[in-house]
C-alpha cells in the first residue's frame, strides 16, 4: 500500500465506541500516511457514550490497533487526553503500551516555530460551550448527526461523495457561529499567553486554520462530522486535509512566513 510521509500529524475527537464515528475513513488515513510524530489530541474514545449506550464496531477496534502498530514500529505517540475520554488523564506523565499522556505538549516545527497542543475543553468556561449542549441540545445534536447519518445514504446510493450536513448546518446557525468564535479567541488568547507562536486543538468539531494577531490556530477538526486531520509536510507547512471517500487539502499555512512576537501585553 503507498503511503505518503508526513514528520507529524494530529487527530482528535475520532469517538470510537460512538456509532457515528467515521473509524473507516480514519483507518485508511492511517494506513496510508506515515509519520515520526503522531498526536491523539483528546476524545479518541468516548467513554461517555459507551457509558450510556455500549457500541464497539470492529473497525473501532482496527484503529487503535493501528495505532498500538505504528508506536510498536517506531513512531512517537503522544495522546492528550480530552473530556470525553478523561480517566486517562490519571496516567499524565506515563507510557502506556508505547503511547505518551500527556496533560499539554508543546510541537517544534522545521521551522522553529512552537504550537501548544491541548485538547480544548479547557475554554468552555470562557465561551460557555460544551459540544453544542449549551445552544442547540445534546438531544439536538444526536438528531443533527442523525440527519447526517442518513444524508449520507441517500448520497451513497445516488453515487455521491461524503458530505458533513451537520457541519454545514452548524456554519448557518448563529449562536453556532458565536460560540466557535468565542472558543477561537479563547485559544487565541491562550497561546499568547504562553508566549508561543501558535495553538493546536480539537473538541468543537470544526476544522480551522487562521492567522489572528500573529497567532497560528489550527482545529483538527473530527472523526464524526468533518473526517479532518491536520498534518506537517516536508516542506514545513501545516496543511489540513479532508479524509473520507475523496481526500483534499481544505487549508495551509506557510509556518515560516509567519511574523510572532509571542508576548502578550499585560
Amino acid at each position: 500500500m503507498k503511503t505518503t510521509y508526513y514528520p507529524s500529524i494530529w487527530i482528535s475527537d475520532v469517538h470510537l465506541g460512538y456509532k457515528d464515528c467515521k473509524a473507516k475513513f480514519l483507518l485508511d488515513f492511517l494506513n496510508k500516511t506515515e509519520c515520526d510524530v503522531l498526536y491523539l489530541v483528546g476524545d479518541i474514545v468516548d467513554l461517555w457514550s459507551m457509558k450510556r449506550q455500549f457500541f464497539w464496531d470492529p473497525s473501532h477496534y482496527q484503529v487503535l490497533e493501528c495505532i498500538q502498530k505504528k508506536a510498536g514500529s517506531g513512531t512517537r505517540v503522544i495522546y492528550i487526553p480530552g473530556n470525553h475520554d478523561e480517566t486517562f488523564r490519571n496516567y499524565v506523565g506515563q507510557t502506556l503500551f508505547k503511547v505518551e499522556v500527556h496533560k499539554t505538549f508543546i510541537h517544534t516545527t522545521s521551522a522553529g516555530k512552537r504550537f501548544l497542543l491541548l485538547h480544548g475543553d479547557d475554554f468552555d468556561s470562557a465561551t460557555r460551550y460544551n459540544k453544542l449542549i449549551s445552544i442547540i441540545g445534546d438531544a439536538a445534536y444526536d438528531f443533527l448527526l442523525f440527519l447526517n447519518r442518513w444524508t449520507n445514504r441517500v448520497r451513497r446510493l445516488y453515487g455521491g461523495h461524503y458530505w458533513s450536513l451537520a457541519s454545514w448546518l452548524k456554519k448557518r446557525v448563529h449562536k453556532a457561529r458565536e460560540a466557535i468564535a468565542a472558543f477561537e479567541n479563547a485559544a487565541i488568547h491562550e497561546a499568547k499567553k504562553q508566549g508561543v507562536d501558535g495553538i493546536i486543538c480539537g473538541h468543537i468539531h470544526q476544522p480551522e486554520i487562521r492567522v489572528v494577531d500573529g497567532i497560528v490556530y489550527c482545529n483538527d477538526g473530527d472523526w464524526i462530522e468533518n473526517c479532518t486531520a491536520l498534518v506537517e509536510n516536508q516542506e514545513g507547512r501545516i496543511e489540513l486535509l479532508h479524509w473520507s471517500d475523496v481526500q483534499s487539502v481544505l487549508n495551509v499555512v506557510e509556518i515560516d512566513n509567519v511574523k510572532t512576537d509571542n508576548v502578550e501585553a499585560a
